[in-house]
């Protein structure tokens, strides 16, 4: 059997990035991720014009990124927060932000990103083997549902 191409139609990529749309919307979940909630605080970090804003606010919203939330001391006052489908997000906006650095920057972002518990810097983001193998693009293939090799564990299970 030839090589096999992800079929374009079939390709979720375009399903994401037609969720995010553009540079502000990453920039409205980067602003999310560090703890803003308010609208005024996304346009006053971000300087951001307000139709913009409120455009891609909604369009977060619509795709399940963020939540829209009226505050209970002040119904007027709306509060926007991660969803589960948003805080998923998080690790493509590192790899990204890690990207960026090494091909577009080529210095380390400031601040650093640190883990909590120790306050160390976090480790590279990488694609992973089922058995934690870091792997290369030249490790990786394309491979129909049928041709996928079991999972022993689940084999003896079975058996």
């Amino acid at each position: 059997m030839g090589k096999l191409r992800e079929p374009l139609l079939e390709c979720s990529l375009p399903a994401a990035l037609e969720s995010m749309g553009e540079r502000w919307s990453f920039l409205i979940l980067r602003a999310a991720f560090n703890g803003l909630h308010h609208f005024e605080e996304f346009q006053s970090e971000l300087g951001i014009a307000r139709n913009i804003l409120a455009n891609r606010l909604a369009r977060l919203t619509d795709h399940g990124i963020l939540q829209r939330e009226a505050m209970p001391e002040d119904r007027r006052k709306i509060q926007y927060s991660l969803t589960e489908k948003g805080a998923a997000l998080l690790p493509t906006m590192i790899a990204l932000r890690q990207w960026g650095e090494r091909w577009e920057t080529c210095v380390p972002a400031f601040p650093i990103l640190v883990d909590a518990r120790d306050r160390r810097p976090i480790g590279e983001v990488a694609v992973h083997a089922h058995d934690g193998r870091v792997l290369k693009k030249t490790d990786l293939i394309w491979a129909l549902p049928q041709d996928i090799a079991a999972d022993p564990d689940q084999m003896q299970a079975a058996e």
